[in-house]
């Protein structure tokens, strides 16, 4: 694994907008193709093979979660109790996740957390970035290639979800103002709709509820029967109309028990699991059980908001707006450093089958909303 430096192509901009990926250049510099990173491919099987099995081991753990209910640990309120277990024993499909890392190419990669309810950064880790690899191909070399199976995967597994539980007609939703997340919304949509689904868009706050029908509905007062929400579960239940999920059969994607892992009490959960595993990082909900160095990071939180490292008697801390509901402690880890840009592996998960990966790079440690997006390559 290394950074290489690749000249910018002359109509990037056009390139990435063709692609639907309009935000391109949100907070000044987002996507950056003037550098990429270099895999062998043996590098890409070992990130393969450890995202299929931290995934395994999530299943696992979520299963656990549920049985035990272990809920409060994870500051799940109780209202949304039943609702989890109701879509787990129902087996609600799941479309996705991603799971972040830290890696350098030697050894084992380190699981951060996972992202398991409204993962972003979908659309520049599928067909932004595959466009780039076709336009520089010829200067990387003949035997170029991508870890990035995402958009022929998503298709599949709409197909799967319409053929199998019958999620042939979806209403997607995400705040309405927000060009990342509607970006991001439009390409699901896109690939929904490329599997034969029918997919109309509908920002979260023109939701309605029906009372009479005991049913959420649209702006033309049709009945939502399944929702894809680019909007997370926790601020779902906590909107006015939060308490009616439970009084309808509406489905949703991402399903109710995806809560027990889009959590990073999940973290010293999988430790407590599987201790000592080398693709976990010692983690706890105390922090004297934590020795040496370490990161502290809110339940909840996102992009790295709240999140505080504490390593050799010096303090990195992120602000935000996360804390409330507690913390979790990590052991620390290094982030790998190129050039002095320190940069985290995104690791996709379609369904449950690992299908590609998306590079961001930042100027601290902690991975946040102002990160830029790389693009990779290997042999």
């Amino acid at each position: 694994m290394r950074r290489q430096h690749v000249a910018k192509r002359d109509n990037w901009q056009k390139r990435c907008e063709d692609a639907g990926f309009s935000f391109h250049s949100i907070d000044g510099l987002y996507w950056d193709e003037g550098v990429c990173y270099h895999f062998t491919r043996r590098e890409i099987e070992d990130l393969e093979k450890a995202t299929k099995e931290l995934y395994d081991m999530c299943m696992a753990a979520a299963e656990h979660i549920i049985e035990k209910e272990r809920f409060k640990e994870l500051a799940i309120p109780e209202s949304a109790w039943a609702l989890i277990r109701e879509s787990w024993d129902n087996d609600h499909p799941s479309l996705f996740g991603r799971f972040d890392l830290a890696w350098d190419g030697n050894g084992p990669p380190k699981l951060l957390e996972f992202n398991a309810d409204t993962p972003t950064s979908l659309i520049e880790a599928s067909v932004a970035q595959w466009h780039w690899l076709e336009d520089v191909k010829s200067k990387l070399g003949p035997n170029a290639d991508q870890f990035n199976s995402l958009h022929e995967a998503l298709i599949e597994q709409w197909k799967w979800l319409k053929a199998e539980h019958g999620y042939g007609h979806v209403h997607f939703t995400c705040v309405g103002d927000s060009e990342e997340d509607g970006g991001n919304l439009d390409y699901l949509r896109d690939t929904a709709i490329q599997a034969g689904v029918q997919a109309p868009w509908i920002a979260v706050e023109e939701i309605g509820w029906s009372e009479g029908d005991l049913a959420f509905v649209d702006m033309d007062n049709q009945r939502i029967e399944t929702l894809f929400k680019l909007y997370p579960w926790e601020w779902l239940l906590a909107d006015e109309f939060g308490n009616n999920i439970r009084k309808t059969n509406m489905r949703i994607i991402e399903p109710a028990w995806k809560m027990t892992l889009a959590n990073k009490g999940l973290l010293p959960i999988l430790w407590e699991l599987y201790p000592n595993h080398p693709l976990l990082l010692e983690a706890s909900f105390q922090r004297h059980k934590v020795l040496g160095d370490y990161v502290k990071k809110p339940l909840l939180s996102r992009e790295g908001a709240n999140v505080e490292i504490y390593k050799g008697g010096e303090v990195i801390r992120a602000d935000g707006t996360y804390g409330e509901e507690g913390y979790v402690y990590q052991r620390y880890t290094p982030i790998p450093a190129f050039e002095g840009n320190y940069v985290t592996i995104g690791s996709w998960i379609i369904g449950d089958s690992p299908a590609g990966i998306g590079l961001r790079e930042d100027a601290t440690e902690i991975t946040m909303n102002t990160s830029r997006f790389i693009p990779h390559y290997f042999d």
